[in-house]
């Protein structure tokens, strides 16, 4: 049975599908001059580290599931803070570099789980600039945006699309999800907290403290709709995510997408790193709109 056949398998698509993963490639010499990484900056003082690994994955709890009175699922006033005052954080955010390693699930037509492995690299200037790549074990791709156009680079084949763009990345991921049916890698980072309210959760619950790549954090667990999802998320004056676990609860084989963070919140870049420039014998071609609003993988 061959793998590419649409037909032979279901795609895993968690309710944060915007978290998620297309995939990039190594950037040519000029822009790899252009974007520094995040290993060879200078992180401001006061901030946390500028890359930490992410080796060292968290200790394994088990914690029955805590219930009411009335024997409805637990909502932790204190959980359901912390995701609030993690998402608040995360939009004060002007400049940051963060990795994303990912793994995603796949679920053939009988029922075997197949596990693909990604990496996402972030620059973001807000509110206007940015450049991700998305390597994945099916896809190489770069997005650059500078304020006023939006290109998208696969690096395999060597062809791109350029489009305007609106001024704003909140526009942009929704012109891009909208227009296109093409989810801007990471876009909860964006949206998170806004997309989604504590009133969708059907519970919350405080698992305890955990350590991801040497960070101490406290780990936490959701459900609601469709998905139970955990995030694991930095103690301290710095909440970020450091880890999210998302399983679709709407599939009997419960496939689940799992992204370990790396931040850098001083990264160095120039302007050069939000520019596409066309490599040699690059194709130029357009985006096609998807009629059928799935979102293109």
């Amino acid at each position: 049975m061959s793998m590419s056949s649409s037909a032979a398998r279901r795609f895993f698509c968690p309710f944060a599908a915007a978290t998620l993963f297309v995939s990039c490639s190594k950037p040519s010499k000029t822009q790899e001059q252009a974007a520094q990484p995040a290993s060879n900056t200078t992180t401001a003082a006061g901030a946390p580290a500028a890359a930490v690994a992410t080796s060292g994955i968290n200790e394994t709890v088990t914690a029955p599931m805590p219930r009411g009175a009335a024997g409805e699922a637990w909502r932790d006033a204190d959980a359901i803070k912390a995701l609030d005052r993690m998402s608040a954080y995360l939009r004060t955010l002007k400049t940051f570099q963060v990795r994303s390693e990912t793994s995603r699930d796949e679920v053939l037509e009988n029922d075997q789980t197949i596990s693909f492995a990604g990496v996402v690299d972030l620059l973001v200037e807000r509110p206007s600039r940015l450049r991700a790549e998305v390597t994945s074990d099916k896809q190489q791709r770069t997005y650059f945006y500078d304020g006023k156009s939006f290109t998208l680079w696969a690096r395999r084949v060597n062809y791109y699309a350029t489009v305007p763009a609106p001024p704003t990345l909140r526009a942009l991921a929704d012109t891009l999800a909208d227009k296109y049916n093409i989810e801007m890698p990471l876009a909860d980072l964006f949206y998170w907290g806004e997309r989604h309210t504590a009133n969708e959760l059907q519970s919350a619950v405080d698992i305890g403290l955990s350590q991801i790549g040497g960070v101490t954090c406290e780990h936490y667990a959701f459900r609601q709709e469709g998905a139970d999802w955990q995030v694991w998320i930095q103690l301290g004056d710095y909440p970020l995510p450091r880890k999210l676990v998302i399983t679709t609860t709407t599939d009997g084989a419960r496939p689940q997408y799992s992204s370990v963070f790396t931040w850098n919140l001083a990264p160095s870049f120039n302007d050069a790193a939000f520019t596409f420039v066309p490599p040699k014998d690059a194709q130029r071609i357009a985006f096609a709109p998807n009629p059928t609003g799935a979102l293109a993988q």
